[in-house]
């Protein structure tokens, strides 16, 4: 299978699984919190995690199926997974400032790009 059809099969699980997780979620715990969406982001975190562990240290999937669940499955699922992931890497290597400027960089950074957007969109 070529890695742009297991990226587009894992994306579309991904989502589907999101949505399904998501609307689950609300229907159990209602909407006055957006626990849809924490508990998508808490689970994408732990799967990367997982997948993370068992690929790079104990590498028991090659790269085609890590394309498929790590990129595909997991960035459609949540892209904040990725961001966790990506941010531990840069502690396990030592890159502690890096690391948290990573994190205010993206939460500041990207709600402040969120509310530009909110403002040219209400200029339309």
């Amino acid at each position: 299978m070529s890695k742009l059809i297991q990226l587009l099969v894992g994306g579309a699980i991904g989502t589907v699984s999101r949505y399904a997780l998501s609307v689950f979620t609300y229907r159990v715990l209602g909407t006055d919190f957006p626990y849809g969406t924490l508990i998508v982001n808490l689970t994408g975190c732990f799967i990367i995690g997982f997948l993370a562990a068992i690929t790079e240290e104990k590498f028991l999937f090659g790269t085609n199926i890590r394309i498929f669940l790590m990129i595909g499955f997991c960035g459609a699922f949540t892209t904040f997974s990725t961001f966790i992931l990506e941010t531990a890497n840069l502690m396990k290597d030592g890159e502690t400032f890096r690391a948290l400027l990573n994190v205010l960089i993206s939460v500041i950074a990207g709600f402040v790009v969120f509310r530009i957007g909110v403002l040219a969109g209400e200029l339309i």
